[in-house]
Parts: structure tokens; sequence; C-alpha cells
């Protein structure tokens, strides 16, 4: 079945009958039907001219969008009077303020753009993003524009200065005021000696030169100071800053070496980390590692530092619901069991009972370091033979083994080797597996392993060890 459409069906076939050439030599076969034309493939009438438009194109002129009488010696005057050119004596003041680079750029930026642009061309914003009010931003309105910050911000690194620094920062201030120099501004006394010493500092100055111009520098000084006296007794202005700018100096002046930027916080800028003459006299209670000071009653009984403690290995090895029976009640709390070890041959056990289990494990971890021992480790793998130790109904029995046994014991008793340094070990529980029990008892039985060498004192006898005898000492 099909579903052509008869006049895409008959298109369809004169586009065929158009493209095929006859392949016979029949004189009879051109003469049949008359040539037709070829169409292009599509439904839609074929325009040969181009699409006049609807309306008529009106200029903006004429719908009153633009002034058409504006002349070229108009738009001119505009742009000289709105748009002015840097003047020579603007440029001299601004290559004072601005660096080269500076200048540079700017001129750059003013020889690419066009006043006459911003004449025909420069219209008003109407992006979401403009301003709410009209402006070319050429001035600050202190009430709508916030303040400007002038002052950068003090330096974090900034110091008290020294002697030396202080009066540099003093004649510095002194110079800002008229002191019979008509330029504001005294000799160094630098200035006073020859020019290839002037580039030197005082120190590497012949003793020629040095009393030369110090002698100079004098006779200097003491010119200037008649001509400060002769001012005032004239009438003048003064010889120096008056009592007010003596005040701002004490109390405005900056001591520290900021050169003497204001800041724009309310807040005092804050001490630096070493201030001069108080260092190393005062101490913190706290410790930068134990800020909450957690672990500050542990360091006075133990003596260790907070790095050591943290550095221990700590495990969670029973956890237990208990409740204690009183007159209102039973009252639940929990006990948990902690070790502490330093795999060198130091182990701790600490039980606490708490309301919650954070709190629990906070004190028996305190309780398990403090009651850290030191456990004997044969070749500081193993135990000193066999040991068997009993605390209520459960027994631990700890065997000794050979290097590469590795650790064949219970999780919590795997737990404790391991805080201590033992890798060989082997165990065994014959009664009651209770947890608590059990890590007490193994704890008990490290403790106390029979060691050789005070039996050999008791029986009087050398003891030598055969391993290392056999093994030259290479037994680990």
């Amino acid at each position: 079945m099909s579903a052509t459409r008869p006049i895409a069906r008959s298109l369809l076939s004169r586009r065929l009958a158009c493209s095929l050439t006859p392949t016979t030599s029949s004189p009879a076969a051109p003469l049949s039907r008359p040539p037709q034309a070829c169409h292009a493939l599509h439904t839609s009438a074929h325009l040969a001219a181009r699409r006049r438009p609807r309306f008529a194109n009106v200029s903006a002129a004429n719908m009153g969008l633009i002034d058409n009488s504006w002349s070229q010696e108009k738009i001119d005057k505009f742009t000289a009077e709105k748009f002015t050119r840097y003047s020579p004596e603007e440029m001299e003041v601004l290559r004072e303020q601005l660096s080269s680079e500076q200048l540079e750029a700017l001129k750059a930026g003013e020889a690419a753009v066009d006043p006459q642009d911003l004449t025909v061309q420069g219209a008003l914003r109407t992006d979401p993003y403009r301003m709410p009010y009209i402006d070319d931003f050429r001035d600050i309105q202190p009430i709508i524009d916030r303040r400007p910050r002038t002052q950068p911000p003090p330096d974090p690194m900034a110091r008290f200065m020294n002697l030396d620094e202080f009066t540099q920062d003093l004649v510095e201030w002194s110079r800002k005021f008229e002191v019979g120099d008509k330029r504001q501004k005294l000799k160094r006394l630098e200035e006073f000696a020859p020019p290839e010493w002037q580039a030197k500092p005082e120190k590497q100055w012949p003793e020629n030169v040095k009393r030369e111009a110090h002698d100079k520098y004098t006779g200097y000084l003491t010119i200037e100071a008649a001509k400060s006296q002769e001012d005032v007794n004239a009438g003048g202005s003064g010889s120096g800053p008056t009592d007010a700018d003596i005040l701002e100096y004490v109390l405005e002046r900056s001591i520290m070496t900021d050169n003497n930027l204001q800041s724009q916080s309310f807040l005092a800028p804050a001490l630096p980390r070493k201030v001069p003459g108080v260092a190393g006299h005062y101490k913190t209670s706290t410790d930068e590692l134990d800020v909450e000071g957690i672990y500050q009653g542990l360091k006075a009984r133990t003596g260790m530092s907070v790095k050591q403690i943290t550095s221990m290995t700590l495990k969670t090895v029973d956890v237990n619901f208990v409740s204690n029976q009183t007159r209102l009640g039973k009252i639940p709390s929990v006990r948990v069991t902690m070790i502490a070890g330093n795999k060198e041959g130091w182990l701790g056990v600490g039980v606490a009972k708490g309301g919650d289990i954070r709190a629990g494990s906070q004190m028996a971890t305190l309780k398990a370091i403090e009651n850290m021992q030191p456990i004997r480790r044969y070749e500081d793998r193993t135990v000193y033979g066999n040991i068997k130790a009993k605390i209520s109904g459960t027994v631990v029995e700890l065997y000794a083994r050979p290097p590469g046994f590795g650790l064949r014991i219970p999780h919590r008793l795997f737990e404790m080797a391991r805080a201590v340094g033992i890798r060989d070990l082997a165990a065994r529980i014959p009664r009651s597996r209770n947890g608590h029990n059990t890590i007490m008892a193994a704890f008990h039985a490290l403790t106390h392993q029979p060691d050789p060498e005070e039996i050999a004192r008791g029986r009087g006898k050398k003891l030598v060890d055969v391993r290392k005898v056999y093994y030259g000492g290479n037994v680990q």
C-alpha cells in the first residue's frame, strides 16, 4: 500500500522523467512526447524575483529619533567642550604623580578612544546591571559612594622600631617644618663629605675626612639656628613644630616599622609573636598541641610531652554497659577498657566508667597511658618461656614462639601484643573467656614474666644464650 499523495507522486515522476536519458537509438523516441522542464523537488512555488518587504523602510531622522540638524561643526564643538584632551600643564602634573609605565598606558588609552565616537555613538546604558543613577564617575559623591580607602592595610610583619630607626623617623618628621632652610629640608652630614665618600657609610671614612665633614656640618647647623632665631624675632611663623604638631606626633605617630601607615580598621594592630623585652618571660598554660588542656595533668604525673602522649598506640578492647543499684533505682553507665603502648616494650591498661562511651574512653585513655609499664621481650619479638596467669575464672597461657611464627592469639590479646611490640606469640584460654578478665590476666602475665638472669643469679650460675652463640647474634 502506497501512502504517497497524488501531488507529491506527480512531482516525483516529473523529476525522475527529466533525469532519465534514452538508452535506444529509435528515431520515434524523441517524438513520442514533448520535452518537459526540470524543477526542484519541493512543493512550494518558485519565486524568480526578491521578496519585497511589507512596509516601507523609514529612516531614524524621519521618525524623530535623531536630530538631523546637527552639522559636523556642531559635533566638533560639542566634542571639544565635553571630551577635552589633557593639557601640557596637566601632563606635567601627571608625570610627577605617575610612573613612566602608567603614563605610557594613559597615553595609549587616550589614543585608542576617539572623542567623536563618544559624541556620536555615546548612549545611556539600558542593561540590567547599570547604576541606578546617572554619573560619569569623575567625582566621589559622599552620600551615594563609599568612602575611598586611601590608606593600605597595616603590615602584619611590622615590629617595634629600634633606637636607630626611631631616630631616623624623628628626623624625617622634623623635615616637614621650616627650620631656616627655605626648601624645608636640612642637609645631611653626607652632603658635606667629598663626592667619592658620600655613598659610603661614615664608619669607613678616614679621620681627616670625617673631622672636616663634622666641622662643616656643625657650622651649617649654627647658621641655620641663627636664621631660625631671626625669623622668630621678626615675628615669623616659628622655628619648628608647634605644640599641636608635637602632640600629634606623640599620639598619632606610629612606633612600628610600618612607614606610619594609617589603617582603615577601628582595631589596633596585633602585637608581634615575640615582643622585645617580654619574649621568654611568660609561658602559656596550654600547649599548642593540647589547646583544650586534656593532657596537662597527665604531663605533670608522667613527665611526657604532649607529642609523646599523642604518639601512643591506643585501642578500645572492651566496652560493657553496667548499672549501679541505688535507693533511687539503677543508674546506668559504660565501662570502657583501653590499652596504650609505644610498640617498643611499654604497655598500659586503663579502665574507666562514664555516662557515655566518649567520656569513658577519654578517662580510660588517660589511665592507660599513666599505668604504662615496661614489658620484657626476648629478642624484641616474643616473651620469655611459657607464662600463665589467672584472674577470677579466666586463665590465660602465653607461649614463646620462634621467629616468623606470628601472632596466633585471640583478638584482644592480638591488640595488646601489637601495642607492646611482640611479633611471635601463641596463647590459650582454657576456661572463662570474659573480655575484661582476659585483658587483665594477659597484662598480669606480661608484667610477671620469669627473668632468666635473676634465676641464674639465684642459683649462682652463669647464663649463656645458646641461640646467640650458635647463630652469631643474627636471630632477628
